[in-house]
């Protein structure tokens, strides 16, 4: 049995934890050296990069078991639900668009809770808009608020631009068998 094997994968939640509680200390460290706006960017530069690697990751994943679609990106966001960690509100689920509010955000009340939350929306919301990009560079989100930065919910709008001739599945011609 190897090593990740033995023992379950951590849930997102707690990798963020674990995540936030280095970074508060690298982000420390950069404020001290280069000022708060430099550190900012380079936190940022470097979680967005991450976020569009897993999303990359994830749709080649996906990708092993047939077409990567929003549909296939929806079943994706149980993983951030884990451990009751976002309560979303469905609004609307079509091949081309998927709507929800997270309306509970235990990800900002971790960063409450470690004190970190001035630098939460960079550990969390920032990687969304970057991982769809990774995911897949036609789907798009639309997002105006956050709990991370005060309002009631988050509102997220994905879409999903339609596919051009050649990246639609082959079906056959018609009058053949």
């Amino acid at each position: 049995m190897t090593e990740t094997q033995s023992r379950p994968a951590l849930s997102i939640l707690e990798r963020r934890r674990i995540e936030a509680e280095f970074a508060r200390e690298i982000h420390d460290s950069m404020v001290a050296h280069v000022g708060e706006e430099a550190a900012r960017a380079i936190l940022t530069d470097a979680v967005t990069r991450m976020a569009e690697r897993t999303g990359a990751a994830m749709a080649a994943e996906d990708r092993a078991h047939g077409p990567v679609t929003l549909e296939t990106f929806a079943e994706r966001l149980k993983l951030w639900q884990q451990d009751d960690a976002l309560s979303l509100e469905v609004l609307d689920r079509a091949p081309d668009r998927l709507d929800f509010n997270v309306v509970r955000c235990r990800y900002a009340e971790l960063y409450e809770d470690l004190g970190v939350r001035g630098i939460g929306d960079i550990l969390s919301c920032n990687r969304d808009g970057q991982f769809i990009c990774g995911y897949d560079p036609r789907m798009t989100l639309t997002r105006t608020q956050t709990i991370m930065k005060g309002a009631s919910h988050c509102d997220f709008r994905y879409r999903m631009e339609a596919m051009e001739a050649e990246d639609a599945p082959a079906s056959p011609k018609e009058g053949t068998r």
